[in-house]
């Protein structure tokens, strides 16, 4: 990323360019993007400058439309700037550019944070909430199959992983008889997708942005909690039954409307969703995280029944 590369897709924004902030951290998987900038305006407002693969434009559209959508319902939510009406990428030198507000926050302290039950609290009001700025989305639920996901996942261990295919195979079978029979009575919404607490900018008392909605779209309703709370515990399984977890799961039965088959399904849904980090640390060769993924999933099964009764 050049600077007349940047120059040039903000001053398609009416913005000048007065210098790149390398010294800033970006927020959020640097995966999402080819290569990501945050740079400074001469007033001294701050922008991230994002340049996509030119195939991914079509999606980074939908994901910004609708992030736009819920943006106008929801602080919380800064979303890529338009272009032109209703468009929020350019393509520009083969590939597809983005810009969005920069927003400053402080690092969390790990695994500290896992346990500290304010964050519980803020993060089920900024999900009630989301859900509600988000209730006017729609889209195709039966273009996801999480169950499809696993099987071909547990397919693919037994062929390539022999190893971690019979590590957690036994939680497999426990999705097949216990959670994907019952999915298609589970309610969809329209969910963030990948809401775990590293996708949120913390200040030092609270949220200021909700970021990272590559994986946005229709889900069973409490996809977004399940997701949460497995990735909460994954910092340090003690955390399942901790302060965070508590005060986020309470306040979730509180005000987010969840129906019963949603909440019946909760506790298998955070097991089955380990399944995509599972697959997504084997993608990136990092066998140590493969190794303890497989551990997780173990522990989660065979605590199953006790986890079930802490988040009731």
């Amino acid at each position: 990323m050049t600077r007349a590369d940047i120059e040039a897709v903000l001053g398609l924004l009416d913005i000048p360019l007065a210098r790149t902030r390398p010294d800033l951290a970006v927020a959020g998987s640097p995966e999402r993007s080819l290569e990501r900038t945050a740079v400074e305006d001469p007033g001294g407002g701050l922008w991230i400058v994002e340049r996509h693969d030119a195939r991914q434009a079509a999606r980074k559209q939908e994901i910004a439309a609708a992030a736009a959508y819920i943006g106008a319902r929801l602080p919380e939510v800064r979303p890529c700037l338009a272009f032109a009406p209703g468009r929020f990428v350019a393509e520009r030198a083969g590939a597809a550019w983005q810009v969005s507000p920069y927003v400053a926050g402080v690092e969390l302290e790990r695994p500290a944070f896992a346990f500290e039950g304010w964050r519980g609290e803020a993060l089920a009001d900024l999900l009630v909430r989301f859900r509600r700025a988000a209730a006017g989305l729609s889209g195709d639920a039966s273009c996801f199959s999480l169950a499809a996901f696993v099987r071909d996942l547990a397919g693919k261990l037994g062929e390539r992983e022999r190893r971690v295919f019979e590590q957690v195979h036994p939680a497999v079978l426990r999705l097949e008889r216990e959670l994907f029979p019952k999915l298609a009575g589970v309610p969809a919404a329209f969910s963030h997708g990948d809401l775990h607490p590293l996708n949120v900018v913390w200040s030092p008392a609270g949220i200021g942005a909700l970021i990272d909605f590559e994986f946005c779209g229709p889900r069973p309703e409490t996809y977004d909690a399940a997701l949460l709370v497995g990735c909460v515990g994954m910092e340090d399984p003690r955390s399942l039954t901790g302060d965070l977890v508590g005060s986020f799961v309470g306040g979730l039965r509180a005000g987010a409307g969840y129906s019963a088959p949603g909440w019946e399904a909760f506790p298998d849904l955070v097991l089955a969703l380990r399944f995509a980090w599972l697959s997504d640390w084997l993608r990136r060769g990092d066998r140590e995280m493969v190794d303890l993924e497989a551990v997780y999933i173990g522990l989660l099964l065979g605590d199953r029944e006790r986890l079930e009764k802490a988040w009731a």
